[in-house]
């Protein structure tokens, strides 16, 4: 069985068929469970993430309930799923194989350099049937921000083999990420739009300063000299005949 947060929370059999998950709350409990990639999650803090400030009359029952439920959605789903919710001291978790849940997957693959195939994992935003969900904020944040990074050093990866890169709509929806804009900078001005990429510039350096009050750091910054957008050769060469 395979679990999966890079998009809505969803379970697939061994043979690839979706598990249908019955109600919102055990949805939500799996969710959770999930976010704690098989660490204990409290009956307190679960009671908490799945009813806040409206608790039932009966939380540590009604949280037994969705457990249960769970449980037997996994079981109806493959012989041997209600063995994957464990209940420990002091509350529940969901003990499956690491790589069974794409968040893992995603960064071991990070981690093996493997870029490209870590993204193709995501099938949208990290939990996106929960977005609005208090608790999950911010593992949704961290895995966003692993996102960008595996974005990043995909877009690097491929301007270094001479391939074309095209991050704008990524660079639009995070301003002030620099790593990313260095790239887009980058990509400009292999695709020759010298100016979009001194304008793009531009925008950064104003954007830091009224929001954060900061100069851009160097990486963006050193393809700028005082008479446009420095390649990543041109740079190079640079460097050698100063030495």
């Amino acid at each position: 069985m395979r679990f999966g947060v890079l998009g809505p929370v969803t379970v697939w059999t061994d043979a690839g068929d979706i598990v249908a998950i019955p109600g919102l709350k055990v949805r939500a409990l799996l969710a959770d469970l999930l976010a704690h990639e098989g660490r204990v999650v409290s009956a307190d803090r679960l009671v908490d993430d799945l009813w806040g400030d409206e608790p039932p009359g009966n939380p540590v029952a009604a949280l037994h309930v969705r457990v249960s439920q769970l449980r037997r959605a996994l079981e109806e789903a493959e012989p041997g799923g209600r063995e994957l919710v464990v209940s420990q001291a002091p509350g529940y978790a969901l003990r499956i194989d690491p790589d069974a849940l794409d968040a893992v997957r995603f960064a071991r693959l990070v981690r093996e350099s493997r870029p490209a195939e870590a993204l193709e994992l995501w099938r949208g935003a990290a939990f996106a049937d929960f977005a609005d969900a208090e608790f999950l904020r911010p593992v949704i944040a961290r895995l966003e921000d692993a996102r960008l990074a595996a974005v990043e050093d995909l877009a690097e990866a491929r301007l270094a083999a001479g391939e074309p890169v095209d991050v704008a709509e990524l660079v639009a929806a995070h301003p002030l990420r620099e790593r990313l804009r260095a790239a887009h900078m980058r990509a400009l001005y292999r695709a020759g739009r010298q100016s979009e990429a001194l304008a793009s510039y531009a925008d950064l350096r104003e954007r830091l300063a009224e929001e954060l009050g900061l100069d851009p750091s160097p990486e963006p910054a050193e393809l700028v000299p005082s008479r446009g957008v420095t390649s990543p050769e041109r740079r190079r060469e640079g460097t050698v005949r100063s030495r």
